[in-house]
């Protein structure tokens, strides 16, 4: 399966350095490097770091319903943009608003180990989550809400939605490196999920510490998610999707499913804005929708079957 998603991986990158505007072929070299090929490892890095995300809250919660957003991080790092936005930072600087928005990112990764690394439970963690992402979407509310003029709230909207698209190479690397540890942390986790998966009593008796495999998987989902949060806005469900879509062919067992997840989640991003790309030629549309919004059109109606079952 891993293999057989590396190859996927691959020709879906492929295609989206041949797919534009204009047509597919090869572009001028201008446009290849600094309009393509940012655009698509940001695309590889944020669905990669999404995919491992899912698949560790799942295996560590033991719910296939838990997501990425869960733990209020990628709130976070959409509040810290909206701030950039409301003070004239973003105009002032294209890095501004990813470093505004992993500043929030990091504030709150800060904030949920002050909530919940005492209790080390994974109930303490999805309450102080769920809190944090409250307090993020009532300041975020607050923000727009007293945003000094229609054009920064219609320029903070667009970015909420979330888009890999005219993204600097800074900007790519200034997601990549915070990304690529998170990763690293999240993927050495898979025996102490699998531990996990047979109770928190099992797992201690195995020689595995819950309260420190809830507080590694917390710390590398902040610097997963939030990261790319910070620099291409908001992306959901994609942890959601993937790992349930992967299962069945993987197995039940946490471990298993963490490389697949990575490189599920990385090609589900890259189709997706690939789709995004082909819409305007296909459909009676005057601009692409925005990244954000076909994931959201994929993940609700999942989620919807999901929960039934």
């Amino acid at each position: 399966m891993t293999i057989r998603l590396a190859l996927l991986l691959m020709l879906l990158c492929l295609a989206s350095l041949l797919v534009g505007g204009a047509g597919l072929g090869v572009p001028p070299a201008t446009i290849l490097l600094l309009l393509r090929l940012p655009r698509t490892v940001l695309a590889v890095v944020v669905g990669a770091g999404l995919g491992v995300s899912g698949a560790v809250l799942q295996g560590a919660m033991g719910n296939r319903l838990a997501d990425p957003g869960l733990l209020g991080i990628s709130g976070c790092a959409s509040l810290g943009g909206a701030v950039a936005f409301y003070w004239g930072l973003a105009a002032a600087s294209p890095l501004a608003l990813p470093l505004a928005g992993l500043l929030g990112a990091t504030f709150g990764g800060v904030a949920l180990f002050g909530f919940a690394a005492r209790a080390g439970t994974g109930l303490a963690f999805i309450l102080a989550g769920i809190a944090l992402a409250s307090i993020a979407s009532a300041l975020l509310a607050l923000v727009m809400a007293l945003a000094p003029n229609p054009f920064a709230l219609a320029e903070l909207g667009d970015w909420l939605m979330g888009s890999v698209a005219d993204k600097t190479p800074a900007a790519v690397m200034l997601a990549s490196v915070p990304v690529a540890a998170g990763c690293a942390m999240l993927l050495r986790l898979g025996s102490r999920l699998d531990a996990l998966a047979l109770g928190e009593t099992t797992a201690a008796s195995l020689g595995f510490d819950a309260a420190a495999t809830w507080r590694r998987a917390a710390a590398g989902v902040a610097l997963a998610v939030g990261a790319g949060a910070a620099v291409v806005g908001g992306i959901g469900f994609v942890g959601l999707v993937v790992p349930n879509l992967l299962r069945p062919a993987v197995g039940e067992r946490p471990g298993a499913l963490l490389w697949p997840s990575l490189l599920g989640g990385a090609c589900l991003l890259v189709a997706a804005d690939l789709l995004a790309r082909l819409a305007p030629m296909l459909l009676p549309l005057h601009a692409q929708p925005r990244l954000g919004v076909l994931t959201a059109l994929l993940g609700a109606p999942f989620l919807a079957v999901l929960a039934r079952r």
